[in-house]
């Protein structure tokens, strides 16, 4: 498999410019902006999720430890 080349942190993940702007964050591993809040959202940028992806596969999700 071919990875793909990862653009400089200035540019933001493709899912934040499709979703609205106050579901926009910083992505927790690279500090990217990303579509974070909400819906769909998620703590990693797509680029920082694909190693994780590949390493406990692709149903990994995230829990919340908030009592």
């Amino acid at each position: 498999m071919t990875a793909t080349p990862v653009p400089p942190i200035s540019e933001p993940d493709p899912s934040a410019l499709i979703c609205p702007g106050d579901r926009v964050g910083l992505c927790a591993g690279c500090q990217r902006r990303t579509h974070r809040y909400g819906s769909g959202g998620s703590s990693l940028c797509q680029w920082c999720m694909d190693p994780v992806q590949e390493r406990w596969g692709t149903a990994v999700r995230f829990v919340s430890t908030r009592p």
